[in-house]
């Protein structure tokens, strides 16, 4: 699914490309490029092809259950909030905002995007030739020890570790702020691996048990909250390529700086902490004991 959600975002390159010229606020509006709604809706009328059949196939929630149906599609309204809503625009002009447009990619669409695992349902909207062409190439060894290598927990943690902090440093940020080409790989990489995090880390594959997954969410949410604290904190601005169009909206460069950093810190560890909560809600429901109803119960024990 990384690699599918990967070319999805390669389709949409103008997407991740801010403007960086002098504009003004009236500037801001959605971004109906080509590429970025036609992938978008190409994702989208696949999947509900690929439903529609497999439901009429094997009865409503079969195959997919309702769940990650709807799981999918929140996600799916995430990606088009990030990348054609007026907040792709805002992002050239607020660090901020930039910062918003980061966090539904790693923390709201890539995970619902994994939940969802809309792969078997697209490949229900393609032709029989077609999916076994594809479902030949994942059994192809190189492929497959690559998959195996990267969707390992500690190295899928890692590379989405790596991939925040060497991002985030001044100099390289401000890099891809300038080139189109570089901010592009910074989006890809930032959703790509959310989403190998989320897949392996969070217990998506088998060879991560419950604890496991719980100890991976924690430090990331740990090292992320630090990062997300450090531009809180700072009197310094990090990022000089945004100038003074924060400004245009009421902010120092300082301050919506600092602002970036909350919405890093609070709602983006809020996310982490609402996942723990969830697989530990999880591993407490299968190890508690069966109570029988009471009316069941011996008269000794009653």
């Amino acid at each position: 699914m990384p690699a599918v959600v990967a070319a999805f975002l390669l389709c949409a390159h103008p997407a991740f490309a801010h403007v960086t010229g002098e504009h003004s606020a009236e500037m801001l509006h959605w971004n109906f490029d080509a590429a970025v709604t036609s992938c978008l809706i190409v994702s989208l009328a696949l999947y509900l092809v690929g439903l529609r059949r497999m439901w009429n196939k094997a009865g409503a929630g079969s195959g997919a259950r309702k769940l990650r149906v709807a799981s999918f599609l929140i996600g799916w309204i995430g990606l088009a909030v990030a990348l054609v809503s007026p907040l792709d625009t805002l992002g050239s002009y607020l660090f901020s905002a930039h910062m918003v447009q980061h966090e539904i990619l790693m923390v709201v669409a890539a995970p619902l995007m994994v939940v969802g695992k809309p792969l078997a349902v697209w490949a229900w909207a393609l032709p029989r030739s077609l999916t076994g062409r594809v479902a030949g190439s994942g059994r192809h060894a190189l492929l497959a020890s690559g998959w195996s290598f990267i969707t390992l927990a500690p190295v899928a943690w890692t590379m989405h570790a790596v991939a925040l902090w060497v991002w985030h440093a001044p100099l390289l940020f401000d890099a891809a702020l300038a080139s189109e080409t570089l901010h592009t790989l910074q989006h890809l990489s930032f959703f790509f691996f959310a989403v190998l995090f989320w897949w392996a880390a969070a217990g998506a594959t088998a060879r991560v048990s419950r604890g496991a997954a719980l100890l991976y969410l924690f430090t990331t949410m740990m090292h992320t909250t630090i990062l997300g604290a450090l531009l809180t904190i700072t009197t310094k601005v990090w990022y000089t390529a945004y100038g003074d169009k924060p400004a245009q909206f009421g902010f120092t460069a300082l301050e919506d700086q600092q602002l970036g950093g909350l919405i890093m810190w609070i709602p983006g560890g809020l996310a982490f902490l609402i996942a723990g909560l969830i697989i530990a809600w999880q591993v407490l429901e299968k190890s508690a004991p069966y109570i029988p109803p009471r009316g069941s119960l011996p008269d000794s024990v009653k």
